[in-house]
């Protein structure tokens, strides 16, 4: 092979990886919106949904990374390449500028990709105390800025159920009954606490919503 054709090929093949490249820079930036995307798609074709309350955004929004630990936000973006269940909701607070997709289980990946149904409490779409995880220092580290009476929205396939927030405490590692049954179709957000603790933090904040008497009555 002569020199014109050695640096044809070298050419070649820069072009080709920078192409590579680029392309899961890509997979990397709308893979974050994938799971809402598919999820409201399903919801959207789903007979007798409920259309979220007016000013609820329903529109898809990137992560606000400016509270987020620099190792989450490297775990989240590595679990973009990652293939995933379908979301089984999409929690919405809107004073927080908050839209997550909801898979079911809190394994490392899940939380690293979103939030998730805590096993054993109550499963989306259905009548219980709802527990979702997430981690303090990515999607759920605003919940330090959430106060009694700020609304969350969680839009399961057939509907979507507005919560009020109506308690809020910090408890130990071991105290479930957070998760235990309350007097009516409710959802509990869990993280760890304090918000900005290093190491393995002593304890956990708990935030509880109860359905908004609105969404009673319709």
């Amino acid at each position: 092979m002569n020199l014109r054709n050695l640096e044809r090929a070298l050419l070649t093949l820069g072009l080709t990886l920078c192409a590579i490249y680029l392309g899961v820079l890509a997979y990397r930036e709308i893979g974050s919106r994938m799971a809402i995307r598919s999820f409201e798609a399903v919801a959207s074709s789903s007979p007798g949904i409920q259309t979220p309350p007016a000013g609820i955004p329903v529109g898809i929004i990137q992560p606000d990374y400016s509270l987020w630990s620099a190792k989450r936000i490297g775990a989240y973006r590595d679990s973009l390449m990652r293939q995933f269940a379908p979301a089984v909701a999409i929690l919405r607070i809107p004073k927080l500028g908050v839209e997550v997709a909801v898979f079911d289980g809190t394994d490392e990946l899940v939380l690293n990709r979103g939030v998730g149904r805590i096993i054993g409490s109550t499963r989306v779409g259905e009548t219980g105390n709802i527990g979702i995880a997430g981690h303090r220092d990515g999607f759920f580290r605003v919940l330090k800025d959430i106060a009694v009476g700020d609304l969350m929205t969680l839009s399961a396939p057939s509907a979507t159920t507005t919560y009020s927030v109506d308690q809020i405490e910090i408890v130990t590692p071991d105290d479930v009954t957070v998760l235990g049954p309350r007097t009516g179709p409710s959802v509990t957000l869990v993280t760890c606490y304090p918000f900005y603790h290093s190491g393995d933090a002593p304890q956990r904040f708990i935030v509880h919503g109860i359905e908004s008497k609105e969404q009673q009555n319709r």
